[in-house]
C-alpha cells in the first residue's frame, strides 16, 4: 500500500492549511495517510555557529526519514507576510543542512490557503520555485482563496474551485500511483 505524508507548513493548533492537507488526503484512496504536525519537530533556531556547537537536531534527521518512507507528500504553505511562516523556515533550513534532498523525489501536491483573496499565492510561489531544489517533485497544485468562505466542514464549497482540487488531486494520484 502507498504511503502519503501531509503537512501544513503552519504550527497553529487550528490551521486553515491543515485543514486543506486533510481535505485533499480525504480524497486519497487505498493509501495509507500520516498527516504530520510541525510542532513535533520544534528546533533551535537556525544559525551556522549552532549547527558548528551541536550538529543537526535529532528532529531533522526525524522528518527527512517521513519523507523518505513516503510514496507521496500533500503540503498545504501557510503564508506569513508574503511568505514562509518562520516555523516552517526553520524547520526547513535545519532539514537542507542535513541533506538538500529533503522531499527525496516523491510526489508532491502543492496546496495553499489564506483567508485573503489571493489564496496564499506568494508563498506558493516561493515553494513552487525553491522545492524542487530540494527533491520536490511537484505534480499538481492549487490554492485556495477566502478560505473563510470557501470551506466549511472538510470540503470547498465553491463548485468551480472544488473541481479545480479534486482535478490537481487526481494528478498526483496518479502520478503516485505509476512510480
Amino acid at each position: 500500500m502507498k504511503k502519503i505524508i501531509g503537512f501544513a507548513g503552519s504550527t497553529s493548533s487550528t490551521s486553515i492549511n491543515k485543514q486543506l492537507v486533510a481535505a485533499a488526503c480525504s480524497h486519497l484512496h487505498d493509501v495509507s495517510i500520516e498527516i504530520l504536525d510541525l510542532n513535533d519537530y520544534e528546533m533551535p533556531i537556525f544559525s551556522v555557529d549552532q549547527e558548528k556547537k551541536d550538529g543537526h537536531p535529532q528532529e531533522a534527521h526525524d522528518l527527512r526519514a517521513k519523507f523518505m518512507e513516503a510514496d507521496g507528500i500533500v503540503c498545504s504553505m501557510a503564508e506569513h507576510n508574503r511568505t514562509y511562516t518562520a516555523a516552517f523556515k526553520n524547520i526547513f533550513d535545519w532539514c537542507t543542512r542535513v541533506d538538500l534532498n529533503v522531499f527525496q523525489e516523491r510526489p508532491m501536491l502543492l496546496l495553499s490557503t489564506s483567508t485573503g483573496g489571493f489564496g496564499g499565492g506568494n508563498v506558493m510561489q516561493a515553494a513552487k520555485g525553491y522545492f524542487p531544489k530540494a527533491g520536490a517533485n511537484i505534480i499538481a497544485t492549487f490554492s485556495l482563496p477566502k478560505f473563510n468562505d470557501h470551506f466549511k466542514d472538510g470540503r470547498i464549497l465553491d463548485s468551480e474551485l472544488d473541481q479545480t482540487f479534486k482535478t490537481a488531486i487526481e494528478e498526483f494520484a496518479k502520478a503516485m500511483n505509476e512510480q
